[in-house]
Protein backbone atom coordinates (compact mmCIF):
# COMPACT_ATOMS: atom_id res chain seq x y z
CA UNK A 1 0.00 0.00 0.00
CA UNK A 2 2.91 2.34 0.74
CA UNK A 3 4.55 1.70 -2.35
CA UNK A 4 0.61 2.83 -4.40
CA UNK A 5 0.49 6.22 -2.69
CA UNK A 6 4.41 6.95 -4.61
CA UNK A 7 2.74 6.61 -8.03
CA UNK A 8 0.96 8.77 -10.28
CA UNK A 9 -2.71 7.20 -9.11
CA UNK A 10 -1.58 7.24 -5.51
CA UNK A 11 -0.39 10.70 -5.41
CA UNK A 12 -3.58 11.94 -7.07
CA UNK A 13 -5.40 10.26 -4.29
CA UNK A 14 -3.70 11.62 -2.09
CA UNK A 15 -4.19 15.61 -3.83
CA UNK A 16 -7.97 14.31 -4.12
CA UNK A 17 -8.15 13.85 -0.19
CA UNK A 18 -6.77 16.65 0.96
CA UNK A 19 -8.43 18.88 -1.53
CA UNK A 20 -12.28 16.97 -0.09
CA UNK A 21 -10.37 17.57 3.23
CA UNK A 22 -10.21 21.54 3.03
CA UNK A 23 -13.61 21.71 0.97
CA UNK A 24 -15.36 19.31 4.06
CA UNK A 25 -13.74 21.93 6.95
CA UNK A 26 -14.84 25.22 4.75
CA UNK A 27 -18.35 23.89 4.44
CA UNK A 28 -19.05 23.01 7.97
CA UNK A 29 -17.17 25.56 9.21
CA UNK A 30 -19.68 27.70 6.79
CA UNK A 31 -22.85 26.31 8.98
CA UNK A 32 -21.62 27.64 11.94
CA UNK A 33 -20.45 30.63 10.74
CA UNK A 34 -24.38 31.93 9.41
CA UNK A 35 -25.40 30.16 12.48
CA UNK A 36 -22.87 32.41 14.70
CA UNK A 37 -23.94 35.53 12.52
CA UNK A 38 -27.41 35.09 13.17
CA UNK A 39 -27.11 34.39 17.19
CA UNK A 40 -24.75 37.19 17.48
CA UNK A 41 -27.24 39.93 15.72
CA UNK A 42 -29.59 38.33 17.91
CA UNK A 43 -28.15 38.69 21.26
CA UNK A 44 -27.02 42.42 20.57
CA UNK A 45 -31.17 42.94 19.69
CA UNK A 46 -31.69 41.25 22.95
CA UNK A 47 -33.93 38.50 21.17
CA UNK A 48 -32.81 34.48 21.06
CA UNK A 49 -32.16 34.15 17.39
CA UNK A 50 -32.20 30.53 15.78
CA UNK A 51 -33.14 28.49 18.62
CA UNK A 52 -35.72 25.55 17.12
CA UNK A 53 -34.21 23.29 14.84
CA UNK A 54 -31.76 20.70 16.97
CA UNK A 55 -30.15 21.76 20.39
CA UNK A 56 -29.86 25.91 20.87
CA UNK A 57 -30.80 25.45 16.89
CA UNK A 58 -27.43 24.33 15.88
CA UNK A 59 -29.57 22.66 12.78
CA UNK A 60 -31.21 25.64 12.11
CA UNK A 61 -28.91 26.37 9.09
CA UNK A 62 -28.82 22.58 8.03
CA UNK A 63 -32.80 23.04 8.05
CA UNK A 64 -31.97 26.62 5.36
CA UNK A 65 -29.82 24.78 3.03
CA UNK A 66 -32.22 21.86 2.47
CA UNK A 67 -34.88 23.68 2.25
CA UNK A 68 -32.77 25.97 -0.73
CA UNK A 69 -31.82 22.62 -2.35
CA UNK A 70 -35.81 21.30 -2.86
CA UNK A 71 -36.93 24.46 -3.52
CA UNK A 72 -37.83 24.72 -7.92
CA UNK A 73 -35.23 26.52 -9.36
CA UNK A 74 -36.82 29.93 -10.78
CA UNK A 75 -35.84 31.53 -13.74
CA UNK A 76 -37.01 34.71 -15.18
CA UNK A 77 -38.17 34.69 -18.66
CA UNK A 78 -35.95 37.34 -20.40
CA UNK A 79 -33.13 35.84 -18.41
CA UNK A 80 -29.82 34.68 -20.25
CA UNK A 81 -30.19 31.26 -18.75
CA UNK A 82 -26.55 29.51 -19.56
CA UNK A 83 -25.05 32.88 -18.00
CA UNK A 84 -27.89 33.22 -14.98
CA UNK A 85 -27.39 29.91 -13.91
CA UNK A 86 -23.31 29.52 -13.94
CA UNK A 87 -23.23 33.15 -12.25
CA UNK A 88 -23.41 31.74 -9.10
CA UNK A 89 -21.63 28.82 -9.26
CA UNK A 90 -18.40 30.80 -10.81
CA UNK A 91 -18.85 32.96 -7.23
CA UNK A 92 -18.64 29.47 -5.30
CA UNK A 93 -16.33 27.67 -7.47
CA UNK A 94 -14.00 31.30 -7.39
CA UNK A 95 -14.08 31.16 -3.44
CA UNK A 96 -13.58 27.51 -3.17
CA UNK A 97 -10.55 27.98 -5.17
CA UNK A 98 -8.68 30.64 -2.83
CA UNK A 99 -8.42 28.28 -0.08
CA UNK A 100 -5.40 26.13 -1.89
CA UNK A 101 -3.24 28.28 -0.69
CA UNK A 102 -3.79 29.01 2.98
CA UNK A 103 -1.72 27.17 5.53
CA UNK A 104 -3.60 25.75 8.67
CA UNK A 105 -0.14 24.78 10.31
CA UNK A 106 3.44 25.11 9.16
CA UNK A 107 2.84 22.36 6.55
CA UNK A 108 -0.92 22.22 6.37
CA UNK A 109 -1.36 23.09 2.86
CA UNK A 110 -2.64 22.23 -0.09
CA UNK A 111 -0.36 24.26 -2.51
CA UNK A 112 2.89 25.67 -0.77
CA UNK A 113 3.58 28.18 -3.53
CA UNK A 114 6.25 31.13 -3.30
CA UNK A 115 3.90 33.39 -5.04
CA UNK A 116 1.04 32.33 -2.78
CA UNK A 117 -0.35 36.39 -2.66
CA UNK A 118 -0.17 36.86 -5.98
CA UNK A 119 -2.54 33.58 -6.37
CA UNK A 120 -5.00 35.07 -3.91
CA UNK A 121 -5.13 38.59 -5.53
CA UNK A 122 -5.58 36.80 -9.44
CA UNK A 123 -8.58 34.82 -8.36
CA UNK A 124 -10.26 37.00 -5.68
CA UNK A 125 -10.14 39.99 -8.92
CA UNK A 126 -12.20 37.29 -10.83
CA UNK A 127 -14.80 37.02 -7.86
CA UNK A 128 -16.39 40.30 -9.56
CA UNK A 129 -17.17 38.64 -12.71
CA UNK A 130 -19.89 36.19 -10.80
CA UNK A 131 -21.36 39.20 -9.69
CA UNK A 132 -21.35 41.29 -12.82
CA UNK A 133 -22.81 37.86 -14.85
CA UNK A 134 -25.55 37.59 -12.26
CA UNK A 135 -26.72 41.23 -12.39
CA UNK A 136 -26.59 41.44 -15.95
CA UNK A 137 -28.07 37.77 -16.92
CA UNK A 138 -31.26 38.69 -14.49
CA UNK A 139 -32.80 40.95 -17.10
CA UNK A 140 -33.47 43.66 -14.76
CA UNK A 141 -32.53 47.07 -13.41
CA UNK A 142 -32.08 46.34 -9.80
CA UNK A 143 -29.57 43.35 -10.24
CA UNK A 144 -27.59 45.57 -12.78
CA UNK A 145 -27.27 47.96 -10.67
CA UNK A 146 -26.09 45.98 -7.63
CA UNK A 147 -23.41 43.98 -9.40
CA UNK A 148 -22.63 47.42 -11.09
CA UNK A 149 -21.86 48.84 -7.08
CA UNK A 150 -20.54 45.36 -6.26
CA UNK A 151 -17.95 45.63 -9.33
CA UNK A 152 -16.64 49.42 -8.48
CA UNK A 153 -16.73 48.51 -4.79
CA UNK A 154 -14.64 45.30 -4.94
CA UNK A 155 -12.08 46.91 -7.19
CA UNK A 156 -12.01 50.03 -5.14
CA UNK A 157 -11.18 48.34 -2.02
CA UNK A 158 -9.03 45.66 -3.56
CA UNK A 159 -6.43 48.18 -4.52
CA UNK A 160 -5.90 49.09 -0.56
CA UNK A 161 -6.03 45.88 0.38
CA UNK A 162 -3.30 45.23 -2.12
CA UNK A 163 -0.66 48.14 -0.89
CA UNK A 164 -1.49 47.06 2.82
CA UNK A 165 -0.21 43.46 1.88
CA UNK A 166 2.88 45.38 0.24
CA UNK A 167 3.90 46.51 3.51
CA UNK A 168 4.06 43.40 4.70
CA UNK A 169 5.73 41.59 1.54
CA UNK A 170 8.62 44.41 2.08
CA UNK A 171 8.90 43.58 5.94
CA UNK A 172 9.19 39.90 4.80
CA UNK A 173 10.80 39.41 1.32
CA UNK A 174 8.56 36.31 0.53
CA UNK A 175 5.10 35.99 -1.15
CA UNK A 176 4.52 32.91 0.76
CA UNK A 177 2.52 32.74 3.86
CA UNK A 178 4.31 30.14 5.29
CA UNK A 179 6.97 32.39 5.71
CA UNK A 180 4.95 35.60 6.49
CA UNK A 181 4.13 33.60 9.91
CA UNK A 182 7.66 32.17 10.34
CA UNK A 183 8.95 35.52 10.17
CA UNK A 184 6.75 36.57 13.21
CA UNK A 185 7.59 33.92 14.84
CA UNK A 186 10.08 34.75 17.91
CA UNK A 187 11.00 35.00 21.81
CA UNK A 188 7.77 37.83 22.64
CA UNK A 189 4.93 35.47 20.98
CA UNK A 190 2.20 37.98 20.90
CA UNK A 191 4.77 40.83 20.60
CA UNK A 192 6.39 39.50 17.53
CA UNK A 193 3.62 39.67 15.26
CA UNK A 194 3.20 42.46 12.65
CA UNK A 195 0.15 43.64 14.16
CA UNK A 196 2.57 45.76 16.44
CA UNK A 197 4.65 47.26 13.11
CA UNK A 198 2.01 47.70 11.53
CA UNK A 199 -0.74 48.77 13.53
CA UNK A 200 -2.56 51.18 11.84
CA UNK A 201 -2.91 48.87 8.41
CA UNK A 202 -4.74 46.22 10.95
CA UNK A 203 -7.41 48.51 10.94
CA UNK A 204 -7.36 49.54 7.36
CA UNK A 205 -7.08 46.05 6.44
CA UNK A 206 -9.72 45.12 8.44
CA UNK A 207 -12.01 47.81 6.94
CA UNK A 208 -11.25 47.09 3.49
CA UNK A 209 -12.33 43.48 3.97
CA UNK A 210 -15.48 44.72 4.77
CA UNK A 211 -15.98 46.52 1.87
CA UNK A 212 -14.83 43.57 -0.36
CA UNK A 213 -16.78 41.13 0.77
CA UNK A 214 -20.08 43.68 0.47
CA UNK A 215 -20.57 43.11 4.91
CA UNK A 216 -22.19 45.47 6.41
CA UNK A 217 -22.15 48.59 6.95
CA UNK A 218 -20.82 48.48 3.31
CA UNK A 219 -23.21 46.23 1.61
CA UNK A 220 -24.22 48.58 -0.67
CA UNK A 221 -24.57 46.07 -3.75
CA UNK A 222 -27.36 44.26 -1.42
CA UNK A 223 -29.18 47.45 0.13
CA UNK A 224 -32.60 46.66 0.12
CA UNK A 225 -34.35 50.25 0.90
CA UNK A 226 -32.80 51.04 -2.92
CA UNK A 227 -32.26 47.51 -4.94
CA UNK A 228 -34.43 45.75 -2.83
CA UNK A 229 -31.71 42.68 -2.90
CA UNK A 230 -29.43 43.87 -5.36
CA UNK A 231 -27.79 41.52 -7.68
CA UNK A 232 -29.61 38.41 -5.90
CA UNK A 233 -32.98 39.58 -6.54
CA UNK A 234 -34.02 37.23 -9.45
CA UNK A 235 -32.31 34.16 -8.04
CA UNK A 236 -33.68 31.73 -5.97
CA UNK A 237 -33.31 27.69 -4.63
CA UNK A 238 -29.85 26.42 -5.37
CA UNK A 239 -28.23 29.20 -7.22
CA UNK A 240 -29.38 31.88 -4.37
CA UNK A 241 -27.86 29.10 -2.04
CA UNK A 242 -24.41 29.13 -3.74
CA UNK A 243 -24.12 32.81 -3.83
CA UNK A 244 -24.79 32.90 -0.32
CA UNK A 245 -22.18 30.15 0.48
CA UNK A 246 -19.92 32.15 -1.60
CA UNK A 247 -20.13 35.25 0.33
CA UNK A 248 -19.21 33.46 3.71
CA UNK A 249 -16.54 31.70 2.15
CA UNK A 250 -14.57 35.20 1.15
CA UNK A 251 -15.79 36.46 4.73
CA UNK A 252 -13.71 33.50 5.91
CA UNK A 253 -11.10 33.58 3.97
CA UNK A 254 -10.67 37.18 4.88
CA UNK A 255 -10.47 36.18 8.46
CA UNK A 256 -7.73 33.73 7.71
CA UNK A 257 -5.73 36.63 5.73
CA UNK A 258 -6.07 38.34 8.96
CA UNK A 259 -4.70 35.73 10.67
CA UNK A 260 -1.82 34.92 8.40
CA UNK A 261 -0.40 38.62 7.59
CA UNK A 262 -0.93 40.46 11.88
CA UNK A 263 -1.42 37.63 14.00
CA UNK A 264 1.03 35.13 13.50
CA UNK A 265 -1.06 32.44 11.70
CA UNK A 266 -0.72 28.94 13.41
CA UNK A 267 2.18 30.55 16.14
CA UNK A 268 1.33 30.63 20.16
CA UNK A 269 0.41 34.05 21.39
CA UNK A 270 2.52 32.88 24.82
CA UNK A 271 6.26 31.76 24.48
CA UNK A 272 5.91 28.43 25.62
CA UNK A 273 2.83 27.12 24.59
CA UNK A 274 2.80 24.73 21.31
CA UNK A 275 1.79 26.63 18.09
CA UNK A 276 -0.34 24.33 16.06
CA UNK A 277 -3.83 24.55 13.67
CA UNK A 278 -6.43 24.99 17.07
CA UNK A 279 -4.61 28.87 16.99
CA UNK A 280 -5.28 29.71 13.48
CA UNK A 281 -9.07 28.28 13.95
CA UNK A 282 -9.38 30.35 17.06
CA UNK A 283 -7.65 33.66 15.33
CA UNK A 284 -10.07 33.01 12.67
CA UNK A 285 -13.24 32.66 14.68
CA UNK A 286 -12.25 35.37 16.57
CA UNK A 287 -12.19 37.89 13.58
CA UNK A 288 -15.49 36.40 12.41
CA UNK A 289 -16.83 37.76 15.71
CA UNK A 290 -15.57 41.16 15.01
CA UNK A 291 -17.44 40.74 11.41
CA UNK A 292 -20.76 39.89 12.93
CA UNK A 293 -20.40 42.80 15.98
CA UNK A 294 -19.87 45.11 13.11
CA UNK A 295 -22.70 43.70 11.17
CA UNK A 296 -24.81 44.15 14.24
CA UNK A 297 -23.93 47.30 15.97
CA UNK A 298 -22.72 49.63 12.72
CA UNK A 299 -25.53 51.83 10.17
CA UNK A 300 -25.40 51.22 6.40
CA UNK A 301 -23.25 53.84 4.73
CA UNK A 302 -24.30 55.83 1.54
CA UNK A 303 -22.58 54.62 -1.42
CA UNK A 304 -20.47 58.17 -2.54
CA UNK A 305 -19.30 57.83 1.16
CA UNK A 306 -17.83 54.68 0.48
CA UNK A 307 -15.97 55.29 -2.36
CA UNK A 308 -14.92 58.86 -1.11
CA UNK A 309 -13.50 56.44 1.88
CA UNK A 310 -11.76 53.90 -0.44
CA UNK A 311 -9.84 56.54 -2.85
CA UNK A 312 -9.51 59.58 -0.33
CA UNK A 313 -8.75 57.87 2.41
CA UNK A 314 -7.85 54.59 2.07
CA UNK A 315 -5.26 54.44 -0.90
CA UNK A 316 -3.60 57.82 0.19
CA UNK A 317 -3.18 56.05 3.17
CA UNK A 318 -1.98 52.71 2.05
CA UNK A 319 0.43 54.51 -0.44
CA UNK A 320 2.26 56.59 2.50
CA UNK A 321 2.72 53.63 4.93
CA UNK A 322 4.30 51.71 1.66
CA UNK A 323 6.95 54.19 1.16
CA UNK A 324 7.54 54.06 5.38
CA UNK A 325 7.61 50.31 6.04
CA UNK A 326 10.06 50.48 2.13
CA UNK A 327 12.62 53.18 4.08
CA UNK A 328 12.19 51.30 7.43
CA UNK A 329 13.18 48.31 6.09
CA UNK A 330 16.17 49.63 3.75
CA UNK A 331 17.53 51.64 7.07
CA UNK A 332 16.63 49.28 9.42
CA UNK A 333 14.78 52.02 11.63
CA UNK A 334 13.01 50.72 14.99
CA UNK A 335 15.74 47.82 15.67
CA UNK A 336 14.23 45.50 12.68
CA UNK A 337 11.08 45.14 13.53
CA UNK A 338 10.07 46.39 9.80
CA UNK A 339 12.74 43.93 8.13
CA UNK A 340 12.28 40.22 9.29
CA UNK A 341 13.91 39.54 6.16
CA UNK A 342 17.28 40.39 7.16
Amino acid sequence: MADFFTTTAGIGVIIVAQCLAVLGFVMISLLFLVYGDRKIWAAVQMRRGPNVVGAYGLLQTVADALKYVVKEVVVPAGADKPVFMLAPLTSFVLAMMLWAVIPFNDTWVLADINVAILYVFAISSLEVYGVIMGGWASNSKYPFLGSLRSAAQMISYEVSLGLVIIGIIISTGSLNFGDIVRAQDGDFGFFNWYWLPHFPMVFLFFISALAETNRPPFDLPEAESELVAGYQVEYSSTPFLLFMAGEYIAIFLMCALMSLLFFGGWLSPIPGLPDGALWMVGKMAFFFFLFAMVKAITPRYRYDQLMRLGWKVFLPFSLVWVVFVAFAAKFDWFWGAFARWV
